[in-house]
């Protein structure tokens, strides 16, 4: 009989509704059942494309043996880390405080109030990998509820003392933010940076891509070759390795190794979104082929397989499938060489590491160890024909891959990686011109506004089914911000902007602490235990870092002084995690860095000649300037439409019926550059391939 996760929302906890264990949700009711009961809760929390999560449920929260200790001396609740991220955060914390690090899934035991005295991660049924059983640490528990009260009450107390000191991060900085900031982060990740592989640190290695991003703009301003080994041999190596699907497009989120070859297989939004954007400016800045093609396939990944109908895009795909971790993307030697032939198949495998030995548990990750032109160059081949030959067997294993069992889909909607793939989708855009990217982020952008906006303006975090579901968190609000400004500047849309500016106010009013910067949750949440304060990037850019980002541009594009002085203001509260850890402040770097450059605008108006204005518009919107903000108006009615609201175009026209390009420093400007000629003139000019 299912128990009452059955009524679940989440697709995670869905997984776990035919459980003998007796599972609530996060809720009132759960926790005045302990209370009531006198009894600790059990809080686990994970995600549904967590590998070890599955592990977990199959031999604990199956097993009838161990459902029934819990059951009898605990309350159990089930939380999907991503639609309640608030609780996650503060756990967490926890969880690092008691044992010095974490993850998923994570368990935690807390006295009915919600306070914690003991938690970890992963626990086996029975004592093995050097861990206790997880049956045994439930008796162990049980028993000093029971009969050491008095001294897990003490423990929790402190842990929930150290827990809000630590929820509000790292205390601000005096004195006024300075560029060295940005040098130091510079030497941080030079210093971390692993030659030979890419990236940084060891195994497990993870993408980094705000602090890659970092690197990228940094280079726009002042090219360095050191900064450029960092950024092209990371992404060189990423999109050659295993972590990249080299069939269906997009990034599994880690390496377990230093070399980029074995993924933990689960396909994020969130790291997609945020590796598109890092490829598509990489080739806006560099003009690299290979960085155009991982974007599009990338992106068109997202598209096929994670986009409902809708025009939202899902949370994740599985790293299993049939209780296997990756087997859906891996080989055999002989399955390769019966559907291409042994002459193709010795070409194909030779040079994507596909051998009788494997290179992951008796079977091959596809992975390029050279670049294709080195072999062609090292066999005498022509590489374009190559290029066709791989692209048709490529092509062969995708469509055999296709009929196998897929890893599972989470299909719940979270407006904040929503946010973070619009940005991906108009960014690949601008680097590949393709309109289906611009269309997609347009879409999303008016499901969010239209299926996750309450009616009193405020955002629903997660959307399922039709149902949406959960007050939003301020990484919602300032992503969201985030990607309107980047869609408005190639999409003038005036609903959009006021809807962004809209946005901006209610952020302001319910999340922004007196004491600089916001806090995660409203000021009218639930209250928990602690309240966040999110300074630090993680996987994500950190909710502040994308506040100030989000705030800067969109006060720039509307010239609206009080959301600039707001993101100056978020920045300085960012600045104790900017001194103290560079590498977790890579986004809040990247804003500051737009802070200290002159605001550029630049104003596109269309003339009579709709093709004479495409072309110019694809010429300035590849161009990759960090500080520069845009405006492209395909219309007379369009710019009429959005100039109460956005100064940048306010009277400005289309000069003699010409394509018309205003830039402006700091709203300081110069002549009007008019016609496809002049405005060619002045891209070449600003073009950054160049470096």
């Amino acid at each position: 009989m299912p128990n009452r996760l059955a009524e679940a929302t989440s697709p995670y906890l869905l997984q776990h509704k035919d459980n003998p264990v007796n599972w609530f949700q996060w809720s009132d009711e759960a926790l005045a059942l302990a209370k009531k009961e006198d009894k600790p809760i059990f809080l686990s929390i994970g995600y549904s494309a967590c590998h070890w999560c599955h592990v977990m449920e199959h031999e604990s929260f199956e097993n009838e043996r161990i459902a029934a200790i819990l059951n009898e001396h605990f309350v159990s609740i089930k939380v999907d880390r991503e639609e309640r991220p608030d609780l996650d955060h503060i756990y967490m914390q926890a969880v690092q405080m008691l044992t010095g690090s974490g993850g998923w899934p994570m368990s935690v035991f807390l006295r009915p109030d919600g306070q914690p005295f003991f938690g970890g991660t992963y626990w086996p049924p029975e004592t093995k990998f050097g861990r206790p059983g997880f049956g045994q640490v439930l008796t162990t528990v049980a028993d000093a509820w029971k009969n050491k009260r008095q001294q897990l009450e003490q423990q929790s107390e402190q842990i929930t003392q150290h827990l809000r000191e630590a929820c509000r991060g790292p205390e601000a900085t005096a004195g006024t933010l300075s560029k060295e900031l940005l040098n130091t982060a510079d030497r941080w990740l030079s210093r971390n940076f692993d030659a030979a592989h890419g990236g940084f640190g060891s195994a497990p290695k993870f993408p980094h891509a705000m602090d890659l991003s970092l690197l990228l703009e940094l280079n726009v301003q002042s090219p360095t070759d050191a900064r450029k080994q960092i950024v092209t041999l990371t992404l060189d190596k990423m999109a050659a390795g295993g972590i990249y699907d080299h069939l269906g497009g997009g990034f599994a989120r880690y390496s377990v190794d230093n070399r980029w070859l074995v993924p933990h297989f689960e396909k994020m939004l969130y790291d997609n979104s945020l590796l598109a954007s890092l490829y598509a400016d990489a080739f806006r800045l560099w003009g690299t082929p290979t960085y155009a093609q991982v974007t599009r396939e990338t992106l068109d990944y997202i598209l096929v397989q994670m986009t409902d109908a809708t025009g939202a895009f899902y949370s994740t795909e599985d790293a299993d499938s049939e209780g296997e971790e990756g087997k859906f993307y891996v080989w055999k030697l002989s399955e390769v060489e019966q559907l291409l032939g042994a002459e193709r198949a010795e070409e194909f495998c030779a040079i994507y590491d596909v051998t009788a030995k494997g290179n992951f548990e008796g079977h091959s990750i596809l992975n390029l160890p050279k670049p294709i032109a080195d072999h062609a160059k090292a066999n005498a081949l022509n590489e374009a024909d190559l290029q066709k030959r791989l692209a048709d067997d490529r092509a062969k294993l995708f469509a055999h891959r296709a009929k196998r069992v897929r890893p599972s889909l989470d299909d719940k909607v979270l407006a904040s990686w929503n946010a973070l793939m619009i940005t991906a989708m108009v960014k690949g855009y601008r680097a590949v011109g393709d309109e289906r990217y611009l269309q997609a982020a347009i879409k999303c952008a008016h499901f969010i506004r239209t299926r996750m906006r309450r009616d009193d303006g405020r955002l629903w975090h997660s959307w399922r089914h039709g149902k949406a579901n959960f007050d939003a968190y301020l990484d919602d609000y300032s992503y969201l911000i985030d990607a309107l400004a980047e869609l408005i500047q190639v999409h003038a849309d005036a609903e959009l902007l006021a809807w962004s500016i809209e946005l901006a106010a209610i952020m302001r009013k319910n999340f922004e602490d007196p004491d600089g910067g916001f806090n995660f949750t409203a000021s009218d949440h639930e209250q928990l235990i602690a309240r966040s304060k999110d300074m630090a990037d993680s996987s994500v850019p950190s909710g502040n870092s994308m506040a100030a980002s989000g705030l800067l541009t969109l006060g720039r594009l509307t010239d609206r002084t009080e959301l600039i002085d707001a993101a100056k203001k978020t920045l300085q509260a960012c600045s104790g995690v900017i001194v103290s850890s560079p590498q977790a402040a890579g986004q809040s770097l990247r804003a500051l860095n737009r802070d200290f450059l002159p605001s550029r605008q630049w104003a596109l108006i269309s003339g009579d000649d709709p093709v004479i204005f495409s072309l110019a518009r694809a010429d300035l919107l590849c161009i990759l300037q960090p500080q520069a903000i845009t405006i492209v108006c395909s219309s007379e009615s369009q710019r009429a439409a959005i100039e109460t609201i956005c100064p940048l175009v306010e009277g400005r026209k289309a000069v003699g019926g010409q394509v018309t390009l205003y830039a402006c420093t700091d709203f300081v400007c110069a002549a009007p550059m008019v016609g496809i000629e002049a405005i060619r003139k002045f891209v070449q000019a600003e073009d950054t391939r160049k470096n």
